[in-house]
């Protein structure tokens, strides 16, 4: 018969145990659930995140399990994001606002720690950035404000009169910046033409359905429509030959004309330390969300050449990359 005392001092011993401790006791490997939305493309930091975690001493394979799934939409990351529940993974990492959501949906237990989201706390991800309480934290990726970014992208293109702005309407973060965008597109005198889209026959639609006559580039504040359809929207706009704003320099890269963000590599082991630290038993509440302290604005002088664009020498020096 096992004494009420020690049965409590059992269930104590297991609670103050670190989950990486237990696991191993269980002589299994820490197992982390990670998703993201964008089937065309893996977010920069998983790569760089789980070169990290190597070096904590986490190997795939050996002592964790990685458990990694790039998924269509936000309904595939809720299924995944039960499943993960179902499994009893021992941390989640959830890459951008469309798997956050799903997490948060799923559980309010396991640890969660996510990357390059809009805005935790007034989507109510999180009490505050310093303590934001619950099983959740992470990085936020887009302090700057999508009216900033208008404003950037008129300084880039000076005769920037009219602007396609694509919206999907089902997207929870993009409804508090819109009201902001208008004011902006009414300061610079830029006219913005609103399209709403939420699948790829959408976006293609609405961008085919203008000419260089009718705007004069391409923005889209959802990031619904951002992660799911960037390779997309960089194809069309080059079809269009119109300048098109990216979230991310890896679409600058690729084709887009500018984009003013954090280098999102850098995440990943900013990331890996929060996870190492959530396995050795710390509690993700009580782990501040962090912001990132620099942007980097790169400009594809290569892409403005190709659209006849001439970018501002006083943009031009600003540039922390141009590509030509």
């Amino acid at each position: 018969m096992i004494s009420r005392r020690t049965f409590l001092a059992g269930v104590g011993a297991m609670i103050a145990t670190p989950l990486a401790a237990r696991a191993q006791q269980a002589g299994r490997a820490v197992h982390v659930g990670l998703f993201h939305v964008g089937l065309d493309h893996e977010p920069p930091s998983l790569p760089t995140l789980r070169e990290a975690l190597k070096t904590l001493g986490y190997e795939d394979g050996k002592n964790m399990r990685l458990d990694w799934r790039n998924l269509p939409d936000e309904d595939a990351a809720r299924e995944v994001a039960k499943e993960f529940v179902r499994q009893r993974v021992d941390v989640i990492v959830a890459f951008e606002d469309q798997t956050l959501r799903a997490a948060k949906a799923a559980t309010s237990k396991i640890p969660v720690v996510f990357l390059h989201v809009s805005d935790p706390v007034a989507t109510g991800m999180a009490k505050s950035l310093a303590h934001p309480g619950g099983n959740m934290t992470g990085f936020v990726t887009w302090p700057v404000m999508e009216a900033k970014q208008v404003e950037l992208f008129k300084e880039l293109v000076p005769p920037l009169r009219r602007l396609l702005v694509l919206i999907d309407p089902n997207d929870p973060v993009v409804h508090g910046e819109m009201a902001d965008i208008r004011k902006a597109g009414s300061t610079l005198k830029v006219q913005l033409v609103e399209r709403e889209a939420i699948s790829q026959a959408d976006v293609e639609r609405a961008v085919r359905s203008i000419t260089r006559r009718d705007v004069d580039g391409i923005f889209v504040p959802s990031p619904t429509l951002r992660v799911k359809f960037s390779s997309v929207l960089i194809r069309l706009a080059s079809e269009r030959r119109l300048p098109l704003h990216s979230h991310r320099k890896e679409w600058v890269e690729q084709g887009a004309l500018f984009s003013y963000a954090p280098d999102l590599a850098s995440i990943g082991p900013l990331a890996a330390r929060y996870i190492d630290r959530i396995l050795r038993g710390a509690k993700p509440g009580d782990l501040p969300v962090e912001q990132p302290t620099k942007f980097e604005l790169v400009i594809n002088l290569k892409t403005a050449k190709a659209l006849g664009l001439t970018i501002p020498q006083s943009v031009l020096i600003r540039a922390d990359q141009v590509i030509e």
